[in-house]
């Protein structure tokens, strides 16, 4: 199959995927206590029966079910998310200002645990039982044991607090007007904590497969072949070893990158940054249902696109793959 029609065949399943879940989303959410009528009139401290009932009726929410289902559905095939009554403005326009800035966070963790991981991976496997592969086997494994939020706040502490290094918190600036490459630098400082906090457990997991890989790969056939070719350690290293290693850290690093979607919720938490997951963080406490499962849904795709880039960069990396589908 040529990569335009996996490409197609990938997003007609997309669909399909996109709208189950959309459909099990709202069935979920609708069964879960609290009623965000309740909620917008205690806030507005008329919390009587009629007032309940007058914010049922503005919002739908004293439609049936299956009529709430169905207009929500019929809205989402129109790419209508709905109506974000707690915040007063479309939902698709409240994930439009704040997806950049979570694709910014997920992208840059993503890239820095990626690249970290294999390098550090190919170090370890390149000096296997020396003092320096067990050094980074141990901070591997303590970068995977060591939990989310914990990480954020010891690194706002201490690169943010003590040393002052670092902002600790936000997405720029607030007030100094920057423009231009000084407000991309100023963006950039408040990106750091965020991206490597987020990154460090997924650049442990990819560094460990990627030690392993390596050390699979190095007792194969082919690579004792090239060895009585004659070829110099570095270049089977990188010809033979890597390039095939490297395929299952292709696969697990396309799986796993949805799950920095699921990081993102707290890592914005914890460091103010404006993205989707903060967003989805507040839409929780206000019980706003329409901007949840928007949220929910734009996740949801994001992890299906992830899930479509693998396909396409792993039969890239490896043409075998290509031929056979």
């Amino acid at each position: 199959m040529s990569v335009f029609a996996i490409i197609a065949a990938r997003l007609a399943k997309a669909a399909l995927t996109l709208l189950c879940i959309a459909v099990l989303n709202f069935c979920l959410l609708h069964a879960a206590p609290g009623d965000p009528a309740v909620v917008l009139a205690g806030e507005a401290g008329a919390a009587d029966e009629q007032m309940i009932e007058q914010l049922r009726e503005r919002f739908g929410l004293d439609q049936p079910f299956g009529v709430q289902l169905w207009k929500y559905v019929s809205g989402v095939a129109q790419l209508d998310l709905g109506y974000s009554f707690r915040q007063g403005a479309p939902v698709i326009e409240l994930i439009a200002d704040r997806l950049p800035a979570t694709l910014l966070l997920t992208g840059a963790a993503f890239v820095i645990s990626l690249v970290c991981g294999i390098a550090l991976g190919v170090a370890a496997a390149a000096r296997v039982g020396k003092p320096q592969d067990s050094l980074l086997t141990t901070f591997a494994l303590l970068f995977y044991a060591t939990p989310l939020y914990w990480a954020a706040l010891m690194a706002v502490l201490v690169f943010s607090v003590w040393l002052g290094w670092l902002p600790g918190f936000g997405y720029e600036t607030v007030g100094a007007g920057y423009t231009g490459m000084a407000r991309i630098i100023d963006i950039a400082q408040h990106l750091v904590l965020p991206a490597l906090t987020l990154g460090l457990f997924f650049m442990a997991v990819y560094m460990r497969m990627t030690r392993a890989s390596m050390l699979e790969v190095s007792t194969a056939d082919f690579v004792k072949t090239a060895r009585a070719k004659g070829l110099s350690d570095a270049v089977i290293r990188r010809r033979h070893i890597l390039r095939n290693a490297i395929l299952p850290v292709v696969t697990l690093a396309g799986l796993q990158a949805g799950q920095l979607i699921g990081g993102a919720v707290l890592t914005e938490t914890v460091f103010a940054w404006p993205g989707i997951g903060r967003l989805m963080f507040e839409s929780l406490a206000a019980r706003d249902y329409n901007t949840i499962l928007g949220v929910f849904l734009v996740s949801a795709a994001m992890v299906i696109a992830f899930n479509i880039v693998t396909d396409i960069v792993y039969r890239l990396v490896d043409p075998r793959i290509g031929a056979r589908a």
